[in-house]
């Protein structure tokens, strides 16, 4: 064989040693273009040390482009929604929302960067129960006349799910238009026999952002649809962190989660979502006037609705977020399942409780993924040593995703407190500006702290030098996870 050759290697070392520094000098000033600091030293070092491996692995998942194709499409239905938006607001029962002061920077940053306008005349009701949201999201389907519209990251077919599946055959049979979509890797293993049983009745299912060897173009492997949003009849919608199967479907895990069921006119923004990526993946313009329905005033609240991901304004959720935390005077409640965040994020919380709002982080004691907790708790001294308060959810993993800021402003939605959520997932959130609706949501937070119990900065500086290297170790990934 030539590799026993003498002079084989003494001929290929130098050229690798050569490829080797090219990939990195070359990568040196690529990588940081468009991307965070934090991003960009986390491939730096790994590309530094491993440059054949980093140079592969930032090919398939380096970048969070979306193609041409897909952004110009996104401009194509934004150019419809604008008509649209200008319609419903000039309705006159649908007046100018009265936002608060403190959250009218906000308020005004989210209508930019998502292009969805805040909406009032909303009922939005909370619904904390794992299989009383399967239930009432059954009994809409069930009622529906015009067509239900499914997007979830996970759908499956099991004991909890076979009511909405069952409601979806019916509603399909007595001729409303059923349109599932679902995220190709969240439900890769469980598509085959959903797609078999709601496709045998007349159901049309399409996965979203399919990955493989043979996946499109221009999309990066990873991305991920993460949404979960149901719309039926464009006069109800849903949407929060819970997904369409089991709450035990992963082995040891139970998930704790929440939902909200919205009427009025912000549900025309949620259909707007669910169009968009409905169009995204199967060339076909959602558009017709039953889809969008002349919105009753079913309350008072007024809300918006933002989508957030790589087709969207980058970081949008993020920049939101950050802000309402520095607008806070005196409370943020951020409850979220995993917590990795850039450098604004942090600061944003550090200053918060350094100026003397009272600032808690409510995740799960519970470990669901060695490498992202272990990452998410290198950050808890910062936190714990600027007053930050963290409380560790017992019962059950908390799944949930919400953040009140004082006594006036809620977020509920898909999106978890870490970088792969704010950039590379589609995720959608919405925005409630509404006293009573927060006060509500903060009687749940108070519930959720009962079953928890309060990390102290004493307890965590105890914990043992292994674990101190491994949290730090898995910190440096933190920005590619």
């Amino acid at each position: 064989m030539f590799l026993e050759f003498p002079d084989f290697w003494s001929i290929v070392s130098p050229l690798l040693l050569v490829l080797e520094w090219g990939i990195r000098l070359t990568m040196l000033f690529w990588v940081p273009v468009r991307r965070s600091p934090e991003s960009a030293r986390s491939w730096l070092l790994l590309i530094f040390f491993e440059p054949l491996a980093g140079l592969v692995l930032y090919g398939l998942f380096g970048r969070a482009d979306m193609p041409r194709k897909r952004r110009r499409r996104i401009r194509q239905l934004n150019q419809r929604l604008a008509s649209l938006a200008s319609k419903i607001l000039q309705r006159p029962e649908i007046h100018e929302p009265r936002v608060d002061a403190a959250a009218l920077p906000a308020a005004r940053l989210a209508s930019r960067v998502g292009t969805l306008p805040i909406l009032e005349g909303n009922s939005i009701e909370l619904i904390a129960d794992y299989h009383g949201s399967l239930a009432r999201l059954a009994a809409d389907i069930e009622s529906s006349v015009s067509h239900v519209h499914l997007l979830y990251y996970i759908f499956g077919c099991d004991s909890a799910t076979q009511p909405i599946i069952d409601a979806l055959l019916r509603a399909q049979a007595r001729g409303v238009r059923c349109r599932i979509l679902v995220d190709a890797y969240g439900s890769r293993s469980l598509f085959p026999e959903l797609a078999a049983v709601l496709r045998r009745g007349g159901i049309e299912i399409r996965e979203l952002l399919p990955t493989g060897l043979f996946s499109r173009a221009g999309i990066r492997r990873d991305l991920r649809n993460h949404r979960k949003l149901a719309v039926i009849d464009g006069r109800v919608g849903y949407t929060g962190s819970q997904n369409l199967i089991r709450p035990d479907f992963r082995p040891g895990i139970r998930y704790e989660e929440l939902v909200v069921r919205v009427t009025g006119p912000v549900v025309l923004e949620l259909q707007y979502v669910f169009c968009c990526d409905w169009l995204l993946e199967t060339d076909q313009m959602l558009d017709s006037p039953d889809l969008f329905p002349n919105p009753p005033v079913t309350g008072s609240i007024a809300a918006q609705v933002l989508p957030s991901g790589p087709s969207w304004t980058p970081l949008s959720l993020q920049r939101i977020v950050v802000q309402l935390i520095h607008s806070a005077q005196h409370r943020v409640v951020v409850t979220t399942p995993y917590f990795i965040p850039d450098e604004s994020l942090l600061q944003a919380l550090q200053t918060a409780a350094l100026r003397g709002a009272e600032v808690r982080l409510m995740v799960s004691e519970q470990e669901e993924q060695f490498l992202v907790s272990q990452a998410q708790r290198s950050w808890y001294e910062e936190l714990l040593a600027c007053g930050v308060e963290i409380q560790l959810f017992r019962r059950h993993f908390l799944h949930a995703k919400h953040i009140t800021i004082d006594d006036s402003i809620s977020v509920i939605g898909s999106c978890n407190m870490d970088i792969r959520s704010f950039m590379l997932n589609a995720e959608v959130s919405l925005l409630i500006y509404d006293t009573a609706f927060t006060r509500d949501l903060q009687q749940l937070q108070t519930l959720d702290l009962h079953r928890s119990r309060p990390l102290t900065a004493s307890e965590w500086r105890r914990r043992g030098r292994i674990a101190k290297v491994t949290q730090n170790l898995c910190r440096l990934f933190s920005p590619l996870l």
